[in-house]
């Protein structure tokens, strides 16, 4: 297994990390983070879901500089992507951080996606994430971020940066999905 899966592999292996810290009621106090106060477990947990999601571009930057893309790393780190963010949207939600029906729409998506892979898969088709799906994603990560954070450091200026980008996340997922859909229908077609 090559560099760039076995930090996809990490990734993964973050994940149950991370919601330990976020789920599990560790009592190690709280940290103020200006407009808002942090349970450092929430603290602890944001940090390890920064890192995980920054190995999404390090997987990605060791795949394409030393030429080591695969198809193990073109079906798994999306489906490491979906599993964090999966993992993040649901559990925020749990704690009414975020709207149910937004996390649905994500997950809709996601589902989805995964299912048409599943049958290109059938067909011997890997299909790769799309320009506007990385988009997609970072920009899920980056809402999930500073939601974990309590939209530090906007939170002082009451600037609900947090939420915007959530809403651009949404937006974003939407239109991969259909993009995703269109470009690859040929795929659909064939199989039925």
């Amino acid at each position: 297994m090559n560099i760039a899966n076995q930090i996809t592999v990490a990734r993964v292996i973050l994940i149950p990390i991370f919601l330990i810290f976020l789920l599990v009621p560790f009592d190690f106090g709280t940290m103020d983070l200006g407009a808002a106060d942090v349970a450092v477990s929430q603290f602890i947990a944001a940090i390890i879901f920064i890192v995980a999601s920054c190995t999404d571009w390090l997987d990605g930057y060791y795949a394409r500089k030393y030429n080591l893309v695969t198809n193990f790393g073109k079906f798994f780190d999306p489906l490491a992507d979906k599993l964090l963010v999966m993992s993040a949207f649901v559990s925020l939600t749990a704690l009414d951080v975020i709207p149910a029906w937004m996390v649905i729409v994500i997950l809709g998506r996601e589902f989805a996606i995964t299912g048409f892979r599943v049958v290109a898969a059938g067909d011997g088709l890997v299909l790769a994430a799309s320009g506007t799906a990385k988009w997609k994603t970072t920009f899920q990560m980056l809402a999930l971020a500073f939601l974990l954070l309590n939209n530090f450091p906007f939170g002082d200026h009451a600037f609900p940066f947090a939420d915007i980008l959530l809403w651009i996340a949404v937006i974003m997922t939407i239109i991969s999905g259909a993009e995703y859909f269109y470009k690859n229908r040929h795929v659909l077609s064939q199989s039925m």
